[in-house]
Formats: C-alpha cells, sequence, structure tokens
C-alpha cells in the first residue's frame, strides 16, 4: 500500500540594513582609515531547514526579546521578529533580517488566552500570526448573530493585539465515505508510514481512529491494521497498525504515477511552501500560514497546536500527508472550503504525533 504525503509555500518584504558611517574632522583618504570599522551584517541565503534551526538559536539567545519568525520564500531569508534595537541588531550579526514589532509574543499568548475563554464559539479558530505580529482570529460562514456579536466583541477588546477575518466555509474535519484506508463504512488517508520497535505502523488523523478499530486499504476489503492509539479531540493523531503482509514503504503518494520518499520528519515555518497528499482531492500546494492553530470544530470538538495553510482539501483528505521535499510536516485535520473555491486547512503536527506515540519515519 502506498502513503500519501505533501509539501509548500510563503513571503514578506525585506529591507536591507545601511550603515552610515559619520566622521568629524578627519579626511578617509586610504584603505588604513577603515581599520577597525565594525563589518556590515550580511543577511544570510538561507533553506527551510537552516531558517528553522537559526529560528531556535536565536530564540534561545534572544528570549523575551523575540517576538516570533518566518521564512521569506522569495528572499530565501528567515525575519525575525523583535522588541528593541539591541535584539534587532543580534538577528542582524546572526544573518537574519530583524524587524521591530508592537507585541511580544507574551503579550499574544495572553491574547490567545482570553480568546479561549471569550470565543470558544463552534466554527471559529485563532493563530499566531507573526507576518502582521497579531492573532488572526477567523470565523466560518456558520458563525452568525449573538455567536457574532460574541467574537468581535472579544476581538475588539483584544485592541491591536489581533485581528477578525470570515471564511465562506464551515470548519469541519474531513471524513467521508469513499476509497484509501477505508473502516466501518467511512474513507480516510493515510499519512506517514512508521515504526515502533521495529514494527510497522502508520499516522492518520485522530477523528478517523476514535471510533474505528480495523482499517483496510479498498472498501470491503480484508483487513491490514488495526487502530493502536489515538488522540482527538485536544490533539488530531491516530497510529494504526499493520497486521498483514502490505507493502509499507516510506513515502507520499504524488499521483502521477511517482512518488516521494520521506526520511524525516519537522515542523512546519511560517511561510514555508509545502505540499498535501490525500484520496479525495489528491496532490495540492499551498503555503503555511499560521502556527499553534486552535480550531472549534463545533460538538466539542476543539484541537490545539495545529499548522494553519492555504492548501485546499475536501471530505476523505482527513489523514493525508503534508510534507515539505523529503520531510514529514502535518497529518490533514480539518478545514473550510474545497479545492474549487479555495479555503485553509489544518494539520496535526508529524512531530508532536511520533513524540506522543514514540514512533519514527520509516
Amino acid at each position: 500500500m502506498k502513503h500519501r504525503r505533501i509539501p509548500k509555500r510563503r513571503a514578506a518584504a525585506v529591507g536591507t540594513a545601511v550603515v552610515a558611517l559619520v566622521a568629524t574632522g578627519i579626511t578617509f583618504q586610504t584603505a588604513n582609515a577603515s581599520e577597525g570599522a565594525a563589518p556590515t551584517p550580511t543577511l544570510k541565503t538561507l533553506s527551510v531547514a537552516s531558517a528553522n534551526q537559526l529560528a531556535t538559536s536565536l530564540t534561545k539567545k534572544l528570549g523575551a526579546d523575540a517576538a516570533g519568525s518566518f521564512y521569506d520564500a522569495k528572499a530565501q531569508a528567515l525575519v525575525v521578529n523583535v522588541t528593541d534595537k539591541a535584539a534587532a541588531e543580534t538577528v542582524k550579526a546572526a544573518g537574519g533580517q530583524a524587524r521591530i514589532v508592537q507585541h511580544t509574543l507574551a503579550e499574544l499568548k495572553s491574547a490567545r488566552t482570553a480568546l479561549a475563554g471569550k470565543a470558544s464559539i463552534p466554527g471559529t479558530s485563532w493563530a499566531t500570526d507573526p507576518v502582521s505580529n497579531t492573532i488572526v482570529v477567523t470565523a466560518d460562514r456558520t458563525v452568525k448573530g449573538a455567536n457574532l456579536t460574541q467574537l468581535n466583541k472579544a476581538v475588539k477588546e483584544l485592541g491591536s493585539k489581533a485581528r477578525l477575518k470570515h471564511s465562506k466555509g464551515e470548519f469541519k474535519p474531513l471524513i467521508a465515505g469513499g476509497d484509501a484506508i477505508w473502516g466501518a463504512g467511512a474513507r480516510c488517508s493515510l499519512g506517514f508510514n512508521v515504526t515502533k520497535g521495529g514494527e510497522p505502523y502508520f499516522l492518520t488523523a485522530g477523528h478517523c481512529t476514535a471510533e474505528i478499530q480495523s482499517w483496510s486499504d479498498t472498501q470491503g476489503g480484508s483487513a491490514i491494521g488495526t487502530t493502536a492509539d489515538s488522540k482527538f479531540p485536544g490533539n488530531d493523531y491516530g497510529l494504526v497498525k499493520y497486521t498483514g503482509d502490505t507493502a509499507h514503504p516510506s513515502e507520499v503518494n504524488l499521483y502521477n504515477g511517482s512518488t516521494q520518499a520521506i526520511t524525516k520528519a519537522g515542523e512546519a515555518t511560517v511561510g514555508q511552501k509545502v505540499t498535501r497528499s490525500g484520496s479525495t482531492t489528491q496532490v495540492h500546494d499551498g503555503e503555511v500560514t499560521g502556527l499553534d492553530a486552535t480550531v472549534n470544530y463545533g460538538n466539542g470538538q476543539v484541537v490545539n497546536g495545529l499548522i494553519q495553510t492555504t492548501v485546499c482539501a475536501e471530505p476523505g483528505d482527513s489523514g493525508g500527508a503534508l510534507f515539505a521535499g523529503d520531510t514529514a510536516l502535518g497529518l490533514t485535520s480539518g478545514g473550510s472550503g474545497d479545492c474549487s473555491s479555495g479555503g485553509e486547512t489544518f494539520f496535526q503536527p508529524v512531530p508532536a504525533a511520533l513524540a506522543a506515540t514514540g514512533t519514527e519515519i520509516g
């Protein structure tokens, strides 16, 4: 059985720092006159992986002065939000682009906590957006009347720390009847093949495995695996143990006769280009727009810590792979819209699912 996975995309404006040397009463005429002058920091060209490493290093070094970061795909640079000029110089010296912003991460975290207390309304989501240095709150088409009034009030109370946008679709887990991996009349998509204690398993969405124990790769076919672990709501991952001789290579189906090998898992980055593979809509690309997103699917189904993207998805794509090159990033959870009109989709981060289930890519 082949597996489906995916990656990709995004950017923001880059500025070049110009250092001006002001001299009083001195004429610079020789090369020796510039000896001892501090070199102008150079903006490094970085891959997403290298940008992640630099972001982690700078976040530790800057502490409370770090206010989030994102990847500028066009410039291939890391943009780091900071709260003062000294921190900005530290970022520049390390090869990143610094932006002095209004809100600290602590302030944005406080805003998220306030939303959880006042705006946990079905059909809403919120995520930290480092590009705008705000919490972006989204209301789907079902949020109306008193609920919309309540949401508007909660966002307004947060002032410049939050902004509200509307989605034409409806937030829901993307499960449906169909093909791919089947169980008790429901269809989802396989995410990534993994191993645990030398034994083969695969990851999919937790809202798929929450009620289903036995899985097949064809509708009404023989079982290929049984649910071994499941978490939904709160998180959205499920672990299925292979029970037969089904092939389980570590790769994603690209639906064009080829596959993408998956060799590792990694954390997504805002601005990163990503790809999703699923059994309903197959392969689609997009961009990471938010991290640590909270989604209120309704009926008490609240999921935290998700990756928010512009990648489209539809029912039946649940559990499918989000990837970038050979790196596994996420498992399709849910979203709004479709692959005709567009929308936004949320993903359970793979590294968190691997840590929770004690598995590894393979």
